[in-house]
């Protein structure tokens, strides 16, 4: 199979801890010049949070804030402006510092499942409890997708644009463990062939090259490669055995592994490169993939974003991602 992005490369999952948007842009496209993303820089305040951007996203689906939360409105309004505004700021930082880029470009969205999960209906209570409008915001999320990925694609004209599902939740709504408004609840679970289909639906609007990521420790990767993902990514360190089993049988037909192997946040004892390839190493030999994979197929990743990292240690992850990323494609290499 042929990946849009090359052997040995590493990316960011998402968040950093940064308020100036140019900045921002600059450091990822300077350390990450394989495949680069466009920052979400939540410490801006509201709006700039993974939940607020991709609302503003929607199609004909208006959201304002409320104490509780981003919640779904009849019109327009302040926060929905102001999401708009932070996001075309990120925008302008990515064009500008990206001039002349020529290769894959990652955005990142929230998904469907974990936008239900986190956006209130406007009489309260949150979307999920709702087929219809789980099926709304999916839909209306599914075509803001498809303007974004255009939009970004005009704006870096040699990009090979790559979305990243950000899906948190997804575990926890199948699970039926997400928590009403009152707290005293919980919603029901969602059926898994529907929230296959709710994925697959803005799966499909992302284009050629897709990524699901979720940092949890069940993640239901069956459910992400019959939607359409062409990768997961996944925090390396929260996996559980059935969870590699699956990962195993999915990475066998096909699916890309991005795993997240640098601490999203500074340890104690920093683990050497060596360690850290060694991790990489025992994953696909548990995973029992064909030798032929991981170099290609992998691209490594912190474990999870970094918008609670303190700058110092997100300028040395991103540094460690890379590092680790060529150690392990040139292992690979040598192993076969």
């Amino acid at each position: 199979m042929t990946y849009p992005w090359s052997i040995g490369v590493a990316t960011g999952v998402g968040s950093l801890p940064y308020v100036d948007p140019d900045e921002a842009a600059r450091i990822v496209i300077g350390e990450l010049p394989d495949l680069p993303y466009l920052p979400e820089l939540p410490l801006r305040g509201a709006g700039a949070d993974m939940i607020g951007r991709t609302a503003s996203l929607l199609v004909d689906l208006h959201v304002d804030l409320q104490p509780a939360g981003w919640r779904l409105t009849d019109r327009p309004g302040a926060d929905e402006c102001g999401a708009h505004a932070l996001l075309r700021a990120d925008l302008d930082a990515l064009e500008i510092a990206a001039l002349g880029y020529s290769g894959p470009l990652k955005l990142q969205v929230t998904g469907p499942l974990t936008l239900a999960a986190s956006i209130e209906r406007p009489r309260g209570d949150r979307a999920l409890a709702d087929y219809g409008a789980r099926r709304d915001l999916a839909q209306s999320l599914a075509e803001g997708v498809r303007e974004h990925v255009a939009d970004v694609a005009k704006r870096v004209p040699g990009a090979q644009v790559v979305v990243q599902f950000d899906e948190p939740s997804l575990p926890a709504v199948l699970a039926g463990a997400i928590p009403t408004s009152s707290g005293f609840g919980r919603h029901r679970a969602v059926d898994s062939a529907e929230g296959e289909q709710l994925l697959a639906e803005v799966v499909r609007a992302a284009g050629e090259w897709s990524v699901v990521h979720c940092c949890a420790s069940d993640v239901p990767v069956r459910l992400m490669k019959r939607a359409g993902a062409r990768a997961v990514s996944l925090d390396v360190g929260l996996l559980t055995g059935d969870v590699l089993d699956e990962l195993a049988e999915a990475v066998n037909d096909g699916l890309a592994v991005w795993p997240g192997i640098v601490p999203s946040r500074r340890p104690g004892r920093v683990p050497s490169d060596r360690e850290m390839i060694e991790r990489l190493e025992r994953l696909f030999a548990r995973l029992d993939a064909d030798p032929a994979h991981p170099g290609a197929a992998t691209v490594v990743t912190p474990a999870c974003g970094l918008a609670g990292a303190d700058i110092g240690w997100a300028r040395e992850v991103h540094r460690l991602v890379r590092d680790v990323a060529r150690g392990f494609a040139e292992h690979v290499g040598e192993a076969r």
